[in-house]
């Protein structure tokens, strides 16, 4: 049995905005997104959710559904982007995404964490991760587990909201 990432429903936000942390309510479709998921999950024998309400809130629907508790781990939130948070990516100065792209793994300018801190708690987390959990979290973690087990497009990997990524045994 695989370890299931399943990345979190369509948050209540406009297109364009730089949310890593950054609290967010979930969109209407929520009950909509939650259903469409539960109809292609497999049961899982136990659920770890980012501490975000836009993950916690999905988890705790799904355990709910298949009678067990959603564990927080905090190793599973989305990257922190510091300054950028909250703002439109139009907005971030051109020379600062660019020294990103220039120094994706460890470039820190925004004041949060850089990729390579995202990695190395994703990293931890799948250590901790039993085969048959499934994980609610977000597209960057999904695309960290990815680059870490070797799984689909790496960190080009690019979940949907609502979309359950299997990945092979660690």
């Amino acid at each position: 049995m695989a370890l299931t990432l399943l990345r979190h429903t369509t948050p209540d936000v406009a297109k364009g905005i730089c949310y890593g942390m950054t609290e967010l309510a979930l969109a209407a479709s929520f009950a909509q997104e939650a259903a469409s998921i539960v109809r292609n999950l497999p049961r899982p024998v136990r659920i770890v959710t980012s501490p975000l309400s836009r993950c916690r809130l999905l988890a705790e629907h799904l355990a709910a559904l298949f009678d067990l508790t959603a564990q927080l781990d905090p190793r599973w939130r989305e990257m922190d982007f510091g300054g950028w948070e909250g703002q439109t990516w139009d907005a971030i100065p051109r020379t600062a995404l660019d020294a990103w792209a220039d120094d994706f793994h460890h470039y820190d300018g925004h004041g949060g964490e850089s990729v390579a801190q995202l990695e190395s708690r994703v990293r931890g987390a799948l250590t901790d991760a039993t085969e048959g959990t499934l994980v609610v979290t977000h597209a960057g973690c999904i695309k960290a587990a990815c680059a870490i087990r070797n799984a689909r497009d790496g960190w080009d990997t690019k979940p949907a909201f609502g979309e359950a990524v299997r990945l092979p045994p660690g």
